[in-house]
């Protein structure tokens, strides 16, 4: 049984449902990180970019020595968020930073720093309102009713 080549043989969704599940308690202390830019590096072409996205500073750094290009550190508070930022910048100048989850346009300067090079906001397409392009058939000779139209 090799991990490395379990986290080749099995699809990403996969592997992170294990990983979240029996792995982290049967195998503690393994890098996660290292084997997902390691499998995302053997499956891609060298000009793409590999994105971790990350929960602390341990994971964030063992992302970014795994060769990670970005590191998204999610759902931190911005009181978090920059002072872990900074402790990775150090560390690693090179990996880009990007902040997620819990921007809005109402608080995004907060997530504004020196060293984070990107924020996500989620919310442009989560709360972004749907636009029904589905085809309706109707039958010969009937009249389409605008669906704002109907009762």
């Amino acid at each position: 049984f090799s991990l490395p080549a379990l986290s080749l043989l099995l699809p990403p969704t996969t592997l992170a449902a294990l990983a979240d599940s029996w792995l982290r308690e049967d195998c503690p202390g393994l890098n996660f990180a290292a084997l997902a830019v390691r499998s995302a590096r053997q499956a891609v072409d060298f000009t793409l970019k590999v994105e971790v996205e990350c929960s602390s500073l341990q994971e964030a750094v063992h992302a970014a020595e795994a060769g990670a290009d970005l590191v998204l550190l999610d759902n931190f508070k911005p009181e978090e968020l920059h002072p872990i930022a900074q402790a990775l910048k150090a560390q690693f100048p090179r990996v880009a930073v990007e902040a997620s989850g819990g921007v809005t346009l109402s608080n995004i300067s907060q997530f504004c720093g020196p060293h984070i090079d990107v924020i996500s906001l989620g919310m442009l397409t989560q709360a972004a309102p749907a636009l029904d392009f589905s085809l309706k058939l109707f039958a010969e000779g009937a009249t389409p009713v605008p669906h704002s139209c109907r009762s």
